[in-house]
């Protein structure tokens, strides 16, 4: 696997996933009952802004390094820029950039649960440092499409699963639509998210149809692009979807965008996008 998260740590696309991922996760914590967060493609867990890599590729400037001046008026993105400011690494200067899982545990509470896969033994051994005096967190040094079918359902069976992978492989939405569809024969009552590039608009279109047959039930979509469609040598954009989402999310989404769009946009107006590639047949829980 040649990807290596470092150089892209805390740019745009970070900003969204992460940002969303804390909405999704408040939403779900306003029910006072244990969860469980899973991640299939975990990382190292986190990320120096200060390594050759990141200093090297310069992607937090126009990313998580836009957002530090924010008086933020979402309450999704004033809990992910709290758990930033945290971090041990940070308290001078922004040093340090969380990943996903870092993130979540974060955002929970003592009786939650964290479940993490990563195939990638040195990254695997990061997250297990990481977290060695979490009980919560437990990692995994597997395939993460594989996991889908050994670790699902999680116990609490309430909780959120978010893919993540690299998209270096040709058939990676395939993978993401199909580890979706398996993930909700295997735990029908989870939350189900995953994060995906954009780079070329067009090749969307058979992942979305493939997530309307996928039997998911409601599937929520969001997107920000800040750079146009059509520019051909870059990352454009990027987006979740989210399979069941917690009643509410749609206009916390729809609040955060908005304001990430403002902050995170470059020289031509950015695409927010807040709706339904599924809609739901009942209202989301």
């Amino acid at each position: 696997m040649n990807y290596r998260h470092a150089y892209h740590a805390g740019n745009f696309a970070d900003v969204l996933k992460h940002a969303v991922t804390a909405a999704i996760l408040l939403r779900m914590r306003a029910r006072p009952k244990p969860m469980c967060y899973l991640e299939s493609h975990a990382g190292a867990g986190v990320y120096r802004l200060d390594a050759p890599e990141a200093r090297r590729s310069r992607e937090a400037d126009g990313g998580i390094l836009r957002m530090i001046p924010v008086a933020p008026h979402s309450d999704a993105l004033a809990a992910y820029l709290q758990v930033i400011a945290a971090l041990p690494e940070n308290q001078a200067a922004l040093l340090a950039y969380p990943g996903s899982p870092l993130l979540a545990a974060g955002l929970l509470g003592d009786e939650d649960r964290v479940v993490l896969t990563e195939a990638v033994p040195e990254e695997a051994d990061a997250l297990r440092r990481l977290f060695r005096h979490d009980e919560r967190v437990a990692v995994h040094c597997r395939d993460g499409w594989e996991a889908l079918g050994a670790l699902l359902p999680p116990t609490p069976r309430r909780g959120l699963l978010l893919i993540d992978p690299p998209y270096e492989a040709a058939d990676d939405f395939r993978k993401v639509a199909a580890g979706l569809a398996l993930a909700r024969r295997r735990w029908p009552v989870g939350v189900l998210s995953a994060w995906y590039p954009i780079k070329d608009r067009r090749t969307l279109r058979p992942f979305h149809r493939e997530l309307e047959e996928a039997g998911l039930g409601g599937v929520l979509r969001v997107e920000l692009s800040v750079r146009p469609d059509d520019n051909p040598v870059s990352l454009n954009g990027s987006g979740m979807v989210i399979a069941s989402p917690p009643w509410g999310l749609e206009q916390d989404l729809r609040e955060l965008v908005d304001e990430l769009g403002e902050s995170l946009r470059e020289s031509a107006p950015p695409r927010c996008l807040v709706d339904w590639v599924v809609v739901p047949a009942t209202e989301p829980r």
